[in-house]
């Protein structure tokens, strides 16, 4: 294949902090730095506010790279795609804004090229400033040298690298409905007793005969309030062991990334980054996880830290910090997970009530002294004929987004640098599948 790539520098064919007409206190959509998450191409979250007159400016198929440490080394770059036609968003003055030149430059492109790693390298390289507040210049990176594709190849390797990122984010939607529908039934049946209720109002409960018979149709009274006839009160404690994970030492850590990787809450929220430390430290097997453990963050900042989850990304140890639930009982394990689901505000609140420092947490003591009412297993296991279908099911698309993410990660550098050229592209994209 004719190699017609052009040797120039990035300002020639790419626009850095374009000009973007905004006035003093418009109310605007505005993008902080918590807003790009790690590793995904989306925005997910913003807020509107009145610009100050100082940041940063875009619009639609602009890229957002972060440049200050460490967002710039953990991959913060976002491609903006969420606005309104000829909308003008605003954000930190953090970010830097790259943009297309018109029958020259693709902005999808430019942003897979923003999150290649040669280009991340070079970026890190350029940082100025105190140890605490190093930030790249956007000189530097007008000057950095690459072979830069003609514009018809610079759309094709776009659209290869989109269509993997496009199937992760409808795999993620996906993902979001059927939580949703699986804490709809949770709730329904565990939190608001609505099949109860109407019994003992004398309306049909909408369920199959078969579940409407397991569930009493009156209430009685306990420490936590009414619930139903015959179901237990118990502490959340009680259906599950809670294990802590291991407190690690620097030098437990290995330095070329060598063992199991360790899973801190930065893991649990991003997955495993090049932040991510190993370690070929053998500990008590109770330390280890695998796929499908449940895992539950009980220290941090308490509104981004504190959450239930499904590890997905193979064998690795886990950091002190987060439990790793089991439940007592196997029937119980879908019913526990959406439990602990549920209960996430009541974790926060418990952490924010002990917050110094802008950090909280929740021990095993407040797992003692927070009741819930305990179904009889019956109806946990027709609980499980639907949550578990659910919970598999979003079990395989995250893996299949894992699955994903590793073949645009390292088709990514490769299209970039013109070592695989587009007809190759395919091919290699089919030999990463098959190996799945």
């Amino acid at each position: 294949m004719e190699n017609n790539w052009e040797k120039t520098i990035l300002s020639d064919k790419v626009l850095i902090n374009p000009g973007r007409n905004l006035s003093r206190g418009t109310l605007s959509v505005y993008v902080s730095m918590k807003n790009l998450e790690i590793g995904k191409r989306n925005i997910y979250s913003f807020e509107k506010k009145d610009f100050s007159g100082s940041g940063t400016k875009f619009k639609n198929g602009d890229t957002l790279l972060a440049r200050i440490t460490p967002c710039l080394e953990n991959g913060k770059t976002a491609f903006v795609d969420f606005l309104k036609c000829n909308e003008i968003a605003h954000g930190s003055t953090e970010f830097i804004v790259l943009s297309n030149i018109n029958n020259v430059s693709d902005n999808l492109f430019i942003y897979y090229l923003a999150r290649s790693p040669e280009f991340r390298s070079y970026a890190i390289s350029n940082m100025e400033g105190s140890s605490g507040r190093q930030r790249v210049p956007t000189e530097p990176l007008k000057k950095y040298e690459l072979n830069f594709p003609p514009l018809s190849e610079q759309k094709a390797i776009a659209r290869i690298l989109g269509s993997l990122d496009d199937k992760i984010e409808l795999n993620r939607q996906m993902n979001e409905t059927l939580e949703a529908m699986a804490k709809a039934i949770f709730k329904s049946w565990f939190v608001d007793f609505d099949p109860v209720r109407a019994k003992a109002e004398g309306r049909p409960s909408g369920l199959p005969p078969h579940i409407d018979s397991l569930f009493p149709s009156s209430f009685v009274d306990s420490d936590i309030g009414p619930i139903p006839s015959g179901w237990d009160q118990t502490p959340v404690f009680n259906i599950a062991k809670y294990i802590n994970g291991a407190a690690f030492k620097n030098e437990d850590f290995s330095e070329q990334c060598n063992g199991k990787p360790v899973i801190k809450i930065a893991e649990l929220k991003n997955g495993i980054t090049p932040q991510t430390k190993f370690s070929q430290k053998e500990l008590d097997p109770k330390y280890k996880i695998d796929n499908g453990d449940i895992l539950l963050s009980w220290s941090g900042s308490p509104d981004t830290s504190i959450d239930t989850f499904v590890w997905t990304l193979g064998p690795a140890w886990l950091n002190q910090h987060i439990f790793k639930v089991a439940a007592n009982r196997a029937t119980d394990r879908y019913y526990l997970f959406y439990l602990l689901k549920y209960l996430k505000p009541v974790f926060i609140e418990i952490a924010r009530d002990k917050q110094t420092t802008g950090l909280g947490h929740f021990t095993e003591r407040d797992l003692k002294a927070l009741k819930i009412c305990y179904p009889p297993e019956k109806i946990i296991l027709e609980f499980n004929n639907s949550a578990s279908l659910i919970f598999n099911y979003i079990f395989q698309l995250k893996l299949e987004n894992h699955t994903l993410s590793t073949i645009r990660d390292a088709l990514l550098p490769k299209l970039i640098s013109g070592e695989i050229r587009v007809p190759d592209a395919e091919q290699f994209i089919k030999e990463r599948e098959d190996i799945k």
